[in-house]
């Protein structure tokens, strides 16, 4: 088994740019950083197979694709047993407009991210929210004004 070497300032900057352009060539990458292109893929190629680089994407403008609206909404079970955790996780995947799913601690048991054209649309999916197993309470709130959205890890 490879033991995983410690980051050091360079892999932390080739992650910063790699974060922010994720479409930069190998040789501007190396560029930025200070070694020649060889050496800076071998090290993209380490962060890759150690897990550090998850995968690569495009942030895509969600009003343009007729995602323009944002809720969050509070999910309280009717219970907390592993059974209902895993039968829940297994179902909350499958609804394409849920964006983010998170099991939290506190009030509430999970916390979801969702996007939607109007209104309707947004009946639409609280329906299919209310259709998940072991519901028993519901809370929405609806963005009014997106300040600031995920930008990766604060490196």
């Amino acid at each position: 088994m490879n033991k995983i070497k410690p980051l050091d300032r360079i892999d932390m900057t080739i992650l910063k740019t790699l974060q922010a352009d994720g479409r930069i060539t190998n040789v501007e990458l190396a560029q930025k950083v200070n070694l020649s292109a060889s050496p800076c893929l071998d090290r993209v190629k380490r962060l890759e197979s150690e897990g550090y680089i998850k995968r690569y994407g495009a942030f895509l403008d969600a009003s343009k694709l007729d995602y323009g609206m944002t809720a969050f909404i509070q999910v309280t079970l009717d219970r907390t047993t592993a059974d209902v955790f895993k039968l829940f996780k297994a179902e909350v995947v499958k609804i394409n407009e849920i964006v983010e799913c998170h099991l939290v601690a506190g009030g509430y048991d999970y916390l979801l991210k969702i996007r939607f054209a109007h209104i309707e649309g947004y009946r639409l999916i609280l329906e299919k929210v209310a259709g998940l197993p072991a519901i028993s309470q519901t809370h929405t709130y609806m963005v009014t004004e997106n300040i600031k959205e995920d930008v990766g890890v604060p490196l």
